[in-house]
């Protein structure tokens, strides 16, 4: 596929379509990493990882349950 950049404001933008984002289970909200060689460009998306997900709702749980006791705790 080949693309051409599109003017977007002071700046130039590449549009990437449905199709694409759907391929890398993207969406319009997604955050891509971007690295470049000078020559080449690569777009990753960034995804949360399991594990990171999995410990913020136990932190979000513990806070929830017991969020009076720890604040009394530290003070």
């Amino acid at each position: 596929m080949i693309k051409t950049l599109t003017k977007h404001g002071n700046s130039y933008a590449l549009v990437i379509e449905k199709p694409i984002l759907e391929l890398l289970h993207a969406s319009p909200e997604t955050s891509f990493e971007i690295i470049t060689d000078g020559q080449c460009l690569v777009l990753t998306p960034i995804r949360e990882s399991v594990d990171e997900t999995k410990f913020q709702n136990a932190l979000d749980m513990v806070h929830k349950r017991f969020g009076r006791a720890m604040k009394r705790l530290a003070e």
